[in-house]
């Protein structure tokens, strides 16, 4: 009993708001522990109701026979199983009835096998009821009180922790040292009763020799530290992949153990834990010298080694392996969904949680449901008209005289498409880290990306409209670092592929949201670098300068604002956050935030600046999007481009430069339109589109009958909109060939690239006309933060204007 009392607990707290996980999971957590020499699990899901909202209730026998599974696995690898309730929300402490009902659950549990117990009273409020402030001198005394009671109930086991409400240096008042709920606690607390504890914050950033001696001498025994390093249950878009960090062996001798609170997805563990086992055995006193100091760097290669083997098993959802299972689909699992609550505490917050579709293993993408029947060429069918099979672009980094930088063809030789299982590579899964790394610091890859894109972004005026007087170096500087910021964006992108079409579908389940997010919000960074060359005006412009749309200084990240004492809740998104907010249009959460689509895909798409080039294909595709629309055949008397002229034609011509492509390995799959100043392009419109029209479809003597009609309808596009419209919302977005595409995120981020080029050439505001029937696309619009604001007035017609601010 007493060796028991002084072993140094550690290993994993799971204590996460969302579903908790799996038995099958659980079972894994247990071999992994048993494996890196873990000794501790405590038992903690704040969606397990009966831990907390309803811990007045017993198991029911189902339940019983679950818990009683998981102690015995647990106890058969030499893990103490710890169960913990969280009666703090509603119990009444001087309440006979509610005693007795505790004592019932914990009793419950105890019959179970369960040896080892924790009462928290975390995240309350500190106000008592009146009967308990007429039983008790303090809100500490009441909760001293019970938990006394119950310990001596169990008959002093030889593991029973507390977690207070004061359970870190920022939530004592006045302090730690000064604080009268802590040394009530260290005064009443029976002694060998552990005191849970989390460092100076919720999420320490490191835990120092000193600060736990102080709280060590108030509660008047070692802590325990919950620690919430890698728990991520506060913010939707962070995933903690990166070593055990920022705590000394050292310390244990002034702890009685820690515990590792992780991150929410299971499969997001392998790393945290397989680095909390090095740090502990290195804080052993039996190691040999060499071998007693902990390296993080050292740790992460030994797991990121021992994590490959996993991460390219062929496991399905739930951890069943697919190699004694080979059905065709996999079961249903959780997907994050992108609201979590705001609560700054990895304890607190709700988290909603989404199921993921079924969908066949041996297929890259489920067909698309927008158009029934149709789906995705394979390896080897027919590519699209007018895409040759090797595309050649240029460099990225090139003047928009030649093909822009960022197609698909600037990747690394060798590179193929991304269908089928594959093998995630080592740069992969140290990419995939590097970005996903640790709440106060980011990985090599991620400060990289951040730093360049900082840097672009302050020196995008040697590439502007007016650089000609730029000197050649700088601008050879600016392309070159651009290039490389273009290759890490693909890299991106590829990663994504990878993990989407790996054969680690359980992996896939709890990763996918974080790549894909991360994967979005490098498109658009990427398009806009490759637009920012040649196209981004000067400060004299009377429209202003994109620099001055910038909420953040060049030189200022997230991971810097944030600094030592700040919690990592305070600045949200981690890296996709993070470049979000480099953009001209990063405070639009709308643009960045949403949940992933239900059939994850790993086509590998591309967002690009317009080229001249490009207006054969795109001619090509939105005449076919208009004959579907039309549910007919061409007319063989139709001119073939005069669809194209009416709707893609003014912008091609007169302001290319805010034309996007989206293509992907088959080719150009969709594009979008923009106009900056509409008043100015209207006049040329007039002054130089509309003419060109009428040469090219003449009224006499034309083969095609049909194409005056139509020149009528351009005239009418370029018709006048009021000047209360023009006013707030100069700019015009066109969506005349948007793609249908079973990631629909895809053309949400499409958008987005070009409201970051409206917005850094000094837009204010953007509008889009929709016709009323048009009920996909208005719906499409509003989740991006459009307005309807006109509806009927327009130029006297029916169509429906939504606009934005910018």
């Amino acid at each position: 009993m007493e060796e028991e009392r002084k072993q140094f607990l550690c290993g994993v707290v799971e204590g996460f708001y969302g579903r908790p996980w799996s038995m099958d999971q659980r079972k894994v957590l247990f071999q992994w522990m048993q494996r890196w020499g873990l000794n501790t699990y405590l038992y903690g899901p704040k969606d397990d109701l009966k831990h907390r909202l309803l811990w007045r209730e017993v198991y029911s026998p189902e339940e019983e026979g679950q818990l009683r599974t998981l102690i015995i696995e647990a106890q058969s690898r030499g893990l103490r199983f710890v169960y913990a309730l969280s009666p703090g929300q509603d119990i009444v402490f001087s309440s006979s009835c509610d005693m007795t009902l505790l004592k019932r659950k914990l009793r419950q549990v105890s019959d179970l096998g369960c040896q080892a117990f924790a009462i928290l009273f975390d995240d309350i409020d500190h106000s008592m009821c009146q009967a308990d402030s007429e039983a008790f001198a303090s809100f500490a005394h009441a909760q001293v009180t019970v938990t006394n009671e119950m310990y001596r109930f169990l008959g002093e086991p030889p593991v029973f922790l507390f977690c207070p409400t004061e359970y870190c240096g920022s939530l004592c008042s006045p302090s730690v040292s000064k604080s009268p709920y802590l040394q009530t606690v260290g005064e009443d607390l029976l002694p060998n009763i552990t005191v849970i504890w989390t460092g100076s914050k919720v999420i320490s950033r490191k835990l120092s020799v000193d600060c736990l001696a102080e709280v060590e001498s108030v509660l008047q025994r070692p802590p325990l530290i919950w620690d919430n390093l890698h728990a991520n249950d506060y913010d939707s878009r962070r995933l903690f992949l990166g070593p055990f960090k920022g705590r000394e062996p050292q310390l244990r001798s002034h702890l009685r153990g820690l515990l590792l609170n992780p991150n929410c997805e299971f499969e997001a563990n392998y790393i945290p834990l397989h680095t909390l086992g090095s740090w502990h055995r290195t804080g052993k006193e039996e190691m040999k010298d060499e071998e007693c100091e902990y390296c993080p760097d050292r740790a992460l290669s030994a797991a990121l080694h021992d994590w490959m083997e996993e991460l390219n098993q062929p496991l399905q959802a739930g951890r069943q392996s697919s190699r004694t299972d080979q059905r065709s689909s996999v079961p249903t699992s959780r997907c994050k969904t992108p609201d979590r609550s705001d609560c700054p505490s990895t304890f607190r917050g709700s988290s909603a949680v989404a199921k993921l579709p079924v969908f066949p293993l041996n297929s890259s993408s489920p067909p698309s449901s927008p158009t029934k029947g149709e789906r995705e060429p394979r390896e080897g069918e027919k590519r699209r008209p007018n895409q040759p099979s090797q595309p050649n672009h240029q460099p990225p980094g090139s003047r928009p005289g030649a093909p822009p930088g960022g197609g698909r063809g600037q990747r690394a030789q060798g590179r193929g498409v991304c269908s089928g299982k594959g093998l995630l590579s080592e740069s992969q899964v140290r990419l995939l880290v590097g970005l996903h790394y640790l709440p106060h610091e980011h990985g090599p890859s991620a400060q990289k990306l951040l730093q360049d894109l900082t840097w672009l972004k302050s020196n995008c005026h040697v590439v502007g409209v007016n650089s000609k007087k730029a000197p050649p170096q700088k601008v050879d500087e600016w392309r070159g670092r651009a290039s490389r910021f273009l290759s890490l964006c693909e890299d991106i992108a590829q990663l994504h592929c990878s993990v989407v079409g790996g054969a680690n579908r359980a992996v896939l389940y709890d990763l996918y949201p974080y790549v894909w997010d991360l994967r979005n919000t490098a498109l658009v960074a990427k398009a806009f670098i490759c637009w920012l060359d040649g196209r981004v005006l000067s400060d004299s412009s009377t429209l202003g300068s994109w620099r001055n749309c910038f909420h953040w200084c060049g030189k200022t990240t997230g991971a810097d604002l944030l600094g030592v004492e700040s919690e990592p809740w305070v600045f949200k998104g981690g890296v996709s956050g993070e470049v979000q907010m480099l953009l001209p249009i990063g405070s639009s959460s709308e643009l960045f935030t949403h949940p992933p689509p239900l059939f994850p895909t790993s086509r590998l798409y591309n967002i690009r600046p317009y080229h001249s080039k490009d207006k054969v294909e795109l001619y090509r595709m939105v005449r076919q999007l208009h004959l579907r629309t039309q549910g007919g055949q061409e007319s063989s008397s139709a001119h073939p481009d005069v669809i194209g002229d009416r709707c893609l034609g003014p912008c091609l011509a007169l302001c290319p430069e805010y034309s996007f492509i989206l293509e992907d390995e088959l080719g150009v799959c969709g594009c979008v339109l923009g106009i900056l100043d509409v008043r100015s392009f209207a006049k040329r419109c007039q002054a130089s589109w509309i003419p060109a029209m009428r040469d090219k479809y003449p009224p006499k003597g034309s083969t095609h009958p049909n194409t005056q009609d139509l020149i009528q309808l351009m005239e009418e596009d370029q018709g006048e909109y009021p000047d209360s419209l023009l006013y707030h919302f100069p700019s015009q977005l066109r969506l005349d060939a948007l793609p249908e595409l079973v990631d629909i995120s895809v053309s949400r981020t499409l958008l987005t690239a070009l409201l970051t080029a409206l917005k850094a050439n000094g837009s204010q505001g953007v509008f889009c006309e929709v016709q009323p029937t048009d009920r996909q696309r208005l719906e499409f619009l509003t989740k991006l933060g459009f307005l309807e604001i006109l509806r009927g007035e327009a130029r006297s017609r029916e169509g429906v204007v939504l606009g934005r601010l910018l």
